[in-house]
C-alpha cells in the first residue's frame, strides 16, 4: 500500500463541523467530476475515499449516490464509480460550483472557504480527489496536486501559501501540477489536514534521512581532512629528504632540524599531534602554528635547493 493510500485512509476518518463538510465534499467535486445536465460523477480508485465521498452527500443532503465498480485496465485496482442524480442542483449551487442561474463555477465563492478550518478541510477534499505524495523512504520529498484547469492551480496554489507552505505550479503536458517539495513543509501540510499518523511515520523517515546525510557529510569531510594530512605530510617529507640529500640534518638549525627528524620518525602525525609529541619528549612546548611556520621555512629552504 503507498503512503499517498496510508494518508487518504487515515483522513477520510477525520469528524468535521458540517461547514467543513462541505468546504471538504467542494474541494474533492471541484477537481474530480464530470458534471452533466442530469447527474454528478465522480471516479475514485480507493475505497475508504469512495465511503468518505458517499457519506458526506448521504449526511449533507440525504442522497444515495450510485456506486459501480469496474477494474482499472491499467492499476488492475476497482474503480469505484459514484452517480448522484437526485438533487444535482441543489450540491451543485451548495458547494459553490454552480451559480444561481445554473452557470458552472470554476472557483467556489468566499463563503465556501470563510475561515482556517474550511480552508483546510477543502484542501483535505483536493488532496482526497487529486494529491498525492512520495514515500519519503524511496523518493525525493514531493506533494502535488494534478489539475486540467490553470484558474485551479492558481487557487489551490494561493489557498497553501496562505499557510506559509511555499507551493509551486508547474505546467505539464496536460494539465497543471501545484507542488511542495520541502520536507518540512510537506510535513506541516499532512498535520493541517490531520493525518496525523503519517506526520509521525514521515518525520521518524526524514528525521533518519537527515541524520543519514550528516554522517555521511561528516564522513566525507573527514576523509577529505584525512586526505589533506597525508598530502601535507608526504610533500614535507619531500621537502626534509630534499635537504637531507643536499645539505645534510646536521648542519640546520637546531630547531629546524628537531622538526625535521620528528617528521621522519612520526610520518603520518597531524600537525596538532606531532607538536604535542615533541612538546612531551623534549620538554620544549611549541603549538601548531609554530611547527607550521618551521615546516613553511623548510619548504622555502627546499625550494630554494630546486631553483639552484
Amino acid at each position: 500500500m503507498s503512503f499517498a493510500t496510508l494518508i487518504k485512509n487515515e483522513i477520510t476518518k477525520v469528524d468535521n463541523t458540517k461547514s467543513e463538510s462541505i468546504a471538504e465534499l467542494s474541494g474533492f467535486i471541484s477537481n474530480n467530476a464530470e458534471i452533466s445536465q442530469d447527474y454528478i460523477r465522480v471516479s475514485i480508485e480507493n475505497a475508504s475515499t469512495t465511503r468518505r465521498i458517499f457519506k458526506l452527500i448521504k449526511d449533507l443532503y440525504d442522497v444515495s449516490a450510485i456506486v459501480t465498480v469496474r477494474k482499472n485496465k491499467l492499476t488492475k485496482r476497482n474503480l469505484y464509480i459514484l452517480t448522484i442524480k437526485e438533487k444535482r442542483d441543489l450540491i451543485l449551487k451548495d458547494l459553490s460550483l454552480m451559480t444561481e442561474d445554473n452557470k458552472q463555477l470554476i472557483l467556489p465563492k468566499t463563503y465556501i472557504i470563510s475561515d482556517d478550518e474550511e480552508k483546510k478541510a477543502y484542501l483535505r477534499g483536493a488532496f482526497l480527489s487529486c494529491g498525492s505524495i512520495n514515500d519519503p523512504k524511496t523518493a525525493r520529498y514531493h506533494l502535488e496536486f494534478i489539475v486540467n484547469n490553470k484558474d485551479k492551480a492558481i487557487f489551490l496554489n494561493n489557498l497553501l501559501n496562505e499557510f506559509n507552505l511555499n507551493s509551486k505550479i508547474f505546467n505539464r503536458h496536460k494539465g497543471y501540477m501545484v507542488y511542495i517539495k520541502e520536507a518540512e513543509k510537506i510535513s506541516d501540510f499532512l498535520r493541517m489536514i490531520k493525518a496525523f499518523q503519517a506526520v509521525l511515520y514521515f518525520e521518524d523517515i526524514r528525521i533518519y534521512r537527515d541524520h543519514k546525510n550528516m554522517t555521511n557529510r561528516l564522513n566525507n569531510c573527514e576523509q577529505a581532512n584525512i586526505d589533506k594530512l597525508i598530502s601535507s605530510a608526504e610533500q614535507q617529507l619531500k621537502d626534509i629528504n630534499l635537504l637531507k640529500e643536499h645539505i645534510g640534518l646536521e648542519l640546520l638549525d637546531d630547531k629546524i632540524r628537531e622538526v625535521c627528524e620528528y617528521r621522519l620518525k612520526y610520518p603520518e602525525t597531524s600537525l596538532l599531534e606531532l607538536s604535542e609529541i615533541i612538546s612531551l619528549e623534549t620538554g620544549n612546548p611549541i603549538t601548531k602554528s609554530g611547527l607550521y611556520h618551521r615546516f613553511r621555512k623548510i619548504k622555502e629552504m627546499a625550494n630554494k635547493i630546486k631553483n639552484t
